[in-house]
This record gives C-alpha cells, sequence and structure tokens, in this order.
C-alpha cells in the first residue's frame, strides 16, 4: 500500500501572513495568526505563561490565559500540523517552512565576507530582502521590535549585495537592488554609497551624479544635512 506524502507546510510572514498547505491558503482567526506568527519568531519553545503575557500584556493574566487556549484551539482544529504544545509550552512544529527563516539565512550569508554566495546573488533573495516583516501589523510591542530587528539586517543584507553584485560585474543587478534599499530607507547614506559606486564601475558617471544630488536634496529636506565628505569624494 503505497504511503502518501503529507503536503508541505509553508508560513509567509514577508510582505503580510499566510499559512499554505501545498499550493491552499489556510483560513486563520486574527488570534491564531498572531500565535503562529509569534511562535515562528522564536527561537525556542516558550511557556505558556510567557506566550500569553506577551501576546495579551494589557489583559488579566487569567484573561490572557483563555486567550491563548482558543488562540491555540482555532490553529489546531484547522487539521494541520502547525503548532506543538505540552501543558506547559509550546512551539511553531518542525515540519513548518518559514519564509522569513530563509530570508535571514540569505541575509547572514551575504553579510559573511568569507561566503561566496554566488548562488543567491538572485532575484528572488533581491525582493525577499525588499520585503518587509508583517507590515500591517504594528499594534503589539513584540510585533514593532521583530520588523525593525529584521529590517535593519534585511537593508545591510541588500547593501552587501549591491557591492557583491558590483564586484561581479553585474551592474544592472546591482544598480537594481541599491535602488530597492534607497527606496526601503531614503534617508539612508550607505545605500546611495553602493548605489553610486555601481553606477561609476558600469561608468555612468551622470547616474551617479544624479543619484548624489537625490540624496543631498532629501537629507537637506528631511534632516536639514548635507551628504557626508566621503559620499561627495565618490564622484569625479
Amino acid at each position: 500500500m503505497r504511503t502518501q506524502t503529507p503536503e508541505a507546510v509553508t508560513l509567509q510572514l514577508l510582505k503580510g501572513f499566510a499559512l499554505l498547505v501545498g499550493e491552499q491558503r489556510v483560513a486563520l482567526s486574527s488570534g491564531a495568526q498572531r500565535l503562529v506568527a509569534f511562535l515562528a519568531l522564536q527561537e525556542q519553545p516558550r511557556t505558556r505563561s510567557y506566550v500569553a503575557s506577551t501576546l495579551w500584556p494589557e489583559t488579566t493574566a487569567e484573561r490572557a490565559n483563555a486567550n491563548l487556549r482558543s488562540s491555540l484551539w482555532r490553529a489546531l482544529r484547522t487539521g494541520h500540523r502547525v503548532i506543538d504544545a505540552s501543558s506547559q509550552e509550546m512551539a511553531l512544529a518542525g515540519n513548518v517552512d518559514v519564509d522569513l527563516r530563509d530570508a535571514v539565512d540569505h541575509a547572514y550569508q551575504l553579510l559573511d565576507g568569507a561566503c561566496r554566495c554566488d548562488d543567491i546573488l538572485t532575484r528572488q533573495t533581491r525582493d525577499e530582502l525588499s520585503a518587509d516583516l508583517l507590515p500591517e501589523w504594528s499594534d503589539n510591542e513584540w510585533v514593532l521590535m521583530e520588523q525593525e530587528q529584521y529590517r535593519q539586517l534585511r537593508l545591510y543584507a541588500l547593501e552587501a549585495m549591491v557591492e557583491r553584485l558590483t564586484a561581479a560585474g553585474r551592474h544592472g543587478e546591482a544598480v537594481t537592488a541599491g535602488l530597492a534599499v534607497v527606496r526601503a530607507e531614503p534617508l539612508r547614506e550607505s545605500a546611495y554609497r553602493v548605489l553610486i559606486h555601481a553606477h561609476l564601475a558600469a561608468g555612468n558617471r551622470g547616474s551617479a551624479a544624479h543619484q548624489y544630488e537625490q540624496c543631498r536634496r532629501v537629507l537637506l529636506d528631511e534632516l536639514g544635512l548635507e551628504p557626508s565628505e566621503s559620499l561627495r569624494q565618490l564622484l569625479p
């Protein structure tokens, strides 16, 4: 008798929340979504009391624990293994693939000077590092902290990707990745630096000068600051 292979379970946290079994999206209540997302962002199992107090900090412990039980029940009733829970602890099930974890792994590889990373200098990597973590969730402190931590990591990783693509002579891809960083954080001078360098490496001095002027205008308008001298010295 042939054993049926279980369908892959995928959790998407970049660009928004989605739980997929195979290619089918699984509907979850808002409370169950937050529970699953929170557990996906933890590096180890968490006690029930810790999860409840973090997700529902403004309620009583009794109410928070009741909310947790309800959200857990709603997540488990989908019929798919998403959460592993005991009487004391819970964690995201080990069979669930999380897109954020792949993006974080790629980010650290790009930032590792000893890693060649040729296999991840791709459009897919650029796109995943251009996406925000749960962008529509901003009503809980734990979400904001995770969002900012990933945001900073992905911006540094995108800049490293620009430098690697420039060094490889893939100037068009380098410029595209550089524009993604500038679009994500228009006040980030280091983003303009790698983008200007990519333009210069391609021999496009006019484009490099245009990006410098854009940086100068944005910094003056928003912060009343001039670009650093080191950025100015990049231009011929």
